[in-house]
């Protein structure tokens, strides 16, 4: 993930920006959740050698990653539907190879996403939308992963396009332009067309774009992106403030968390992924499950871990 990334940190300001008071008052509107916080934890795919002998058992064969991926985690960032829209057959492949609790959670197809009409009176959405109901009960959320020349002044066109999208998949959209973040009217109005229709706005923490760490809940369930830096110790630092961050919107009455830690090459995302909900179990009553090492003996990023 290259979006918002920086050779050097040292200068970053990590800190989460304060909650917006629109956050209580939009919770506030839903009935009282009786139900823990669901906390999904998961990383960008699953085919990575690399994890054999540390998160997947030794001798893993390239077919059953899946299968050791969905022991270890309860999400995924599905980013192969961002290049091509899988068939009924692949998906109930996926779908056999999971536990009943682990979550899918598809990236929108780039001839969706980055066509100048967001795929409206096209083929695409359709037959995005078919593959999407062959997940069943294991659908978590989609994301729609905006251009970055997509600016502000095509809300209009979003808000079309979030007024035909069904209601039945939960959608979370990721804005990049700068625009979208320019002024408090400007948040508020993107803000209220995303409340109006159900649909969460992505969170990404990242060390170049500050911006987009926007903090604003638009529904009961969130979608954060946080991009680490090879397990600097900010990595760590920056997972407790987001613990104590989900216990706040926990009470305010969030329903769903979906936490996708990236790092670079995805090699040592279950590092952080590992941290993060081994923080959770410690300092806070929330609970999920997340990857655990299988491996003995000091691996890369051990020592932090301990940080």
């Amino acid at each position: 993930m290259k979006f918002g990334k920086l050779e050097n940190i040292e200068s970053v300001d990590f800190s989460l920006s304060a909650d917006p008071l629109a956050n209580a008052a939009r919770l506030a509107s839903f009935p009282p959740n009786e139900h823990p916080l669901a906390v999904y934890v998961g990383c960008t795919g699953w085919s990575m050698p690399e994890w054999v002998g540390r998160w997947y058992p030794k001798g893993t064969k390239t077919k059953d990653f899946l299968t050791e991926y969905a022991k270890q985690f309860n999400t995924i960032e599905l980013n192969t539907t961002h290049y091509r829209i899988p068939d009924s057959k692949l998906v109930a492949k996926w779908c056999v190879q999971v536990p009943s609790d682990f979550r899918f959670c598809p990236k929108l197809p780039q001839t969706i996403s980055h066509s100048k009409n967001l795929g409206l009176g096209g083929d695409q959405l359709p037959f995005f939308w078919e593959a999407l109901d062959h997940f069943g009960e294991k659908l978590g959320c989609c994301f729609m992963q905006l251009p970055p020349y997509y600016s502000l002044d095509r809300l209009p066109q979003l808000a079309q396009f979030l007024s035909v999208w069904p209601k039945d998949f939960p959608l979370a959209v990721e804005f990049r332009h700068e625009s979208w973040f320019d002024s408090e009217d400007g948040i508020s109005e993107w803000a209220s067309v995303l409340a109006q229709h159900d649909c969460s706005a992505v969170i990404t923490d990242v060390a170049g774009r500050r911006d987009v760490l926007h903090q604003h809940l638009t529904n009961r369930q969130t979608m954060i992106r946080f991009v680490g830096n090879g397990l600097h110790p900010s990595d760590y630092e920056r997972i407790q403030a987001w613990c104590q961050q989900l216990v706040a919107w926990r009470e305010l009455g969030l329903q769903t968390v979906y936490f996708f830690p990236h790092e670079p090459d995805n090699i040592l995302a279950p590092e952080l992924a590992h941290y993060l909900v081994q923080h959770l179990h410690e300092t806070t009553s929330i609970t999920t499950r997340g990857p655990v090492p299988i491996a003995a003996g000091p691996q890369q990023g051990d020592q932090i871990l301990l940080f």
